[in-house]
């Protein structure tokens, strides 16, 4: 149960710290949005808020589905002692993530384009929420654009990967949405100043540094897939802590 805990809250964690990164990726899709919008409904951020809401409400979804198929395909790997493995592709690629984002480490944003093939086949649906008229076409349209490649998502979804079932990838990728919305809400209720914050170089080694700091503590957090094994065999067999005495 504590390396689950530890997975929501790193994936929350994740998200939170790439408020820039977030900005920068999604900032010009919900610009897109609240463009779109009529005169009346932009010039009224309570108007705007509902539209807002309901395009992340999107894209939560959509990082949700990410993480349960990312949930299926790693699940039995980890009844083969897997876990390990995914443990460290998790922390690898969330250092990779923070050197780029702290501008050290420009190559990682090959990684991104391991989605495009997916995303050339979405983004024709994504334009057909465009320009927005209902919530409903705000929901629909952050469902599609939650598939833009990116390579945060890629690392949320390498700890989702870790949860060792699918419902609860799909959970932790819900925690790394969740750590994101106040970087695309406040985009799309405050972009001017969130974009100045965006183009912030020492924001952005902050951020990049704090997901650093964050795999790090993931690398060496005590595992609990290993103790629980060892209880869950010392308590089928009993008689082989009798025999060692």
């Amino acid at each position: 149960m504590e390396a689950i805990t530890s997975s929501y809250i790193t994936a929350f964690l994740l998200g939170l710290f790439s408020t820039v990164h977030c900005i920068a990726m999604c900032g010009s899709v919900i610009g897109a949005l609240t463009l779109s919008l009529p005169v009346e409904i932009r010039e009224s951020q309570a108007k705007m808020f509902p539209y807002v809401l309901n395009y992340n409400l999107g894209r939560l979804l959509s990082y949700s589905l990410a993480g349960l198929i990312v949930g299926l395909l790693a699940s039995p790997l980890t009844e083969f002692n897997g876990h390990l493995i995914l443990r460290t592709l998790s922390v690898v690629v969330m250092i990779a993530m923070g050197l780029y984002l702290a501008g050290w480490f420009p190559k990682f944003a090959h990684m991104e384009r391991m989605g495009a093939p997916i995303w050339k086949w979405l983004q024709p649906l994504g334009q057909r929420f465009l320009p927005v008229r209902t919530r409903t076409h705000a929901f629909f349209l952050g469902s599609v654009w939650g598939w833009l490649p990116c390579g945060l998502v890629y690392a949320a979804l390498a700890v989702a990967a870790t949860a060792g079932d699918p419902v609860k990838a799909s959970l932790v990728m819900l925690a790394f949405g969740a750590g994101t919305l106040p970087a695309v809400m406040g985009a799309g209720l405050f972009t001017g100043l969130l974009a100045s914050m965006a183009r912030a170089k020492h924001l952005r080694k902050i951020a990049g540094i704090s997901i650093i700091m964050m795999a790090l503590v993931t690398a060496f957090w005590p595992m609990d897939h290993d103790t629980g094994h060892d209880h869950a065999v010392n308590h089928i067999h009993p008689e082989m802590d009798m025999q060692h005495d």
